[in-house]
């Protein structure tokens, strides 16, 4: 997706380069237009290094000695988005005012525009400010209503932005190109397990839910009801259409997935689930006293191979393998013993880091053999293939 954002003078304008940085780590390309009074509140060097884009701000580029086109950024832009839209560019918006290069390029933009008000309290409430509101939404343009919060005067109320983490979710829904999955119930499991050795210690993995999260975010993006079990990470979702339920264990994540499984359509087990656990959990710490330390193990429950067997008719279930030898043929073996309806192997070979990694290769493999090979790709881009593969499994 190309992004192209506009910038207008703000205090608001401190959360874009968050949001630069969101839509550049999910595998978008973004350029930025920047008000010259934006440049008081955000530097546009900052804008410019995390973009990866040089910043227009004025229609000669004196420094190059070139012209920014403004009907270039608007033809190569599939969005763009002004956020924030303060009540001035909001009127220039409404009137069709073309005084600065981010005007002329909305005058220009032959997609989709989104803005994002962003002001104090009575400000967003003047008549004047919801009439333009009012005329841009006749014009065609989407608008993203403002948070309710504390706001930069000290007041409280409507008018703040929204954090560029809902920005981004309002911009790739409103680009999605299809609602395959709308209301379809889907069940993705996430990141590692820990199990627990003693009150500090456990046993775990290097997994980051990474891959688990971009599923999960892609379903609900295309209309799915999500229920996200995660086990221990730093991630975080605030689609609306996404339930998290926040586990530990493999008890825990198995205990999870039976309570939800009889409202699920499409399961997604992406979790690193750990094989063993302790026997006994230590109630306090263990001391360092000798050179050697024994610790029993017992097999988790095989979650996968669970849904597998209990599965209806209506009910499809996918999981994943991370293979260091014969890959394929583990991989095609584990789709049998699971009675999965899909397998997708994480393929190392050409991207050997795939714990905490932005990006992955993968291959999928149904009943009849390899099905589908991905190349190296942002997880978000492979997430996306991934469900683009299941539509040709579902009931």
């Amino acid at each position: 997706m190309r992004i192209l954002i506009g910038i207008t003078a703000g205090i608001s304008a401190y959360k874009i380069p968050l949001l630069i940085r969101k839509f550049i780590k999910e595998g978008c390309e973004v350029r930025c237009i920047m008000t010259p009074d934006s440049t008081d509140f955000v530097s546009p060097l900052v804008i410019s290094t995390l973009s990866k884009n040089p910043v227009g701000i004025e229609f000669w580029n004196k420094e190059t000695g070139s012209w920014n086109n403004h009907v270039a950024y608007g033809e190569w832009a599939d969005v763009f988005l002004i956020a924030p839209c303060t009540a001035n560019t909001l009127n220039k918006l409404a009137q069709g005012a073309c005084d600065n290069l981010l005007m002329a390029t909305y005058l220009s933009m032959r997609h989709n525009t989104i803005i994002s008000p962003a002001m104090d309290l009575e400000m967003y409430q003047h008549p004047t400010v919801k009439r333009n509101i009012e005329q841009v939404l006749a014009d065609g343009v989407r608008v993203i209503p403002p948070d309710h919060g504390e706001l930069a005067s000290g007041l409280s109320g409507e008018g703040r932005l929204p954090e560029p983490e809902t920005l981004y979710h309002e911009v790739m829904a409103h680009l999605a190109p299809q609602k395959d999955y709308l209301n379809i119930k889907v069940m993705v499991t996430a990141g590692p397990t820990y199990e627990a050795i003693d009150p500090v210690r456990f046993i775990g993995n290097h997994s980051s839910g990474k891959m688990g999260f971009a599923i999960a975010e892609n379903f609900a993006s295309r209309g799915a009801w999500v229920t996200l079990i995660t086990g221990p990470t730093t991630l975080e979702s605030s689609h609306e259409r996404i339930h998290c339920v926040k586990v530990t264990s493999a008890l825990e994540m198995f205990d999870a997935v039976k309570t939800h499984w009889d409202e699920t359509e499409i399961g997604v087990f992406a979790a690193a689930v750990a094989d063993y656990r302790p026997t006994q959990i230590a109630e306090e710490k263990i001391k360092k006293t000798s050179e050697d330390l024994s610790i029993e193990l017992i097999k988790n429950p095989d979650i996968l191979s669970w849904a597998g067997l209990n599965k209806s008719s209506k009910q499809r279930t996918i999981g994943f393998a991370l293979e260091t030898n014969d890959a394929d043929q583990n991989a095609r073996g584990k789709l049998a013993r699971k009675n999965a309806d899909a397998i997708v192997l994480n393929v190392l070979e050409e991207n050997e880091k795939c714990f905490n990694s932005d990006t992955n290769k993968v291959r999928i493999f149904d009943v009849n053999g390899l099905a589908l090979e991905l190349p190296v790709a942002s997880k978000t881009k492979i997430a996306q293939g991934i469900i683009d593969f299941i539509t040709t499994i579902r009931v």
